[in-house]
């Protein structure tokens, strides 16, 4: 088959009768995969505002979706650490751990639950943060700092095509598949994809909601975002990515 034919094929992956036969990992009781990637102990964590205390992203749903578009080019202006925290539980917060921590329910969906993602973050421009990358502990709600080197920016720009845009902040989402191939074996990665979607529609309209802007990107380099992410590429390897940032008016 052509590429464009493989393409289809995947879009159009179907085999559901097929997966009621298949012994996956979790119908072997293989026990299910961590519900988020390990931190050291030693990292350095930050708190966030906490949901219950959120002032922003009040607007009415209709309003954020009829703003809903892409933003190429934003103001200088840095983003609050309570606009950030918003963002970050908008996108992958936690409401409750399933029983058994067999899976959880966030403010967006997964099939079944599985929820492959981590957030990554190279923040240049927000209130109270120092200028690098980190990760989003979901479970915590807390940042994990990650790294800093003058050459980060560059890094990240080579990585996304020099479409940094001079953002306040990029997001990148890893995915780590297992996740969800412990439950759906072959079916995975069409259930990664459209979740995926989810996860960065989410954000579009919470931007909308604080005055911010933001672009989805898919068009980066691979490898040489993973490196600047410090992942795999196998196991754990970037799916999505948007830039975010203060609107212009």
């Amino acid at each position: 088959m052509d590429d464009i034919t493989i393409g289809r094929q995947f879009l159009k992956s179907d085999r559901w009768d097929e997966l009621r036969t298949t012994q996956t990992d979790q119908k072997k009781k293989v026990p299910f995969p961590p519900l988020e990637k390990p931190y050291p102990s030693d990292a350095k964590l930050i708190d966030l505002v906490s949901p219950q205390d959120f002032t922003v992203g009040k607007i009415p749903l209709i309003d954020a979706i009829k703003r809903r578009r892409s933003h190429r080019i934003f103001s200088p202006e840095a983003l609050s650490l309570e606009e950030l925290s918003f963002l970050l539980w908008a996108t992958q917060g936690v409401k409750e751990i399933i029983f058994d921590s067999y899976g959880t329910k966030r403010t967006v969906p997964s099939g079944g639950a599985r929820h492959t993602f981590e957030t990554y973050l190279f923040v240049n421009r927000v209130m109270e943060l120092p200028t690098g990358l980190y990760r989003y502990l979901a479970l915590e709600h807390k940042l994990s700092w990650l790294c800093y080197e003058p050459e980060l920016y560059q890094k990240m720009n080579e990585a996304t095509r020099n479409q940094n845009n001079n953002a306040a902040v990029i997001f990148v989402w890893t995915t780590i598949p297992y996740r969800c191939e412990w439950r759906y074996s072959f079916l995975a990665p069409k259930l990664i994809a459209l979740d995926a979607g989810h996860v960065c529609q989410n954000l579009y309209l919470a931007c909308e909601a604080i005055d911010a802007g933001m672009c989805a990107v898919d068009a980066y380099d691979q490898t040489k975002m993973d490196a600047v992410l410090g992942v795999d590429g196998v196991d754990e390897f970037a799916i999505y990515m948007a830039t975010v940032g203060k609107q212009v008016h």
